[in-house]
């Protein structure tokens, strides 16, 4: 018994670790996609160009 449970504790610790890989990997390709840029810099801006000052 205690060998299914180490090699199951094992599997899922490195599924795990290849799931997050995985995506980090693929969040950072879509960040840095191409066509993503416009409306990345899009948001960017929005959030500024509605502020007409501080805020009292």
């Amino acid at each position: 018994m205690d060998l299914e449970h180490d090699m199951l504790v094992w599997l899922s610790k490195s599924f795990g670790l290849f799931y997050l890989i995985a995506l980090s990997i693929i969040i950072v390709i879509y960040a840095y996609w191409p066509s993503n840029k416009k409306a990345f810099d899009h948001a960017a801006k929005s959030v500024l160009h509605n502020e007409d000052g501080p805020w009292r």
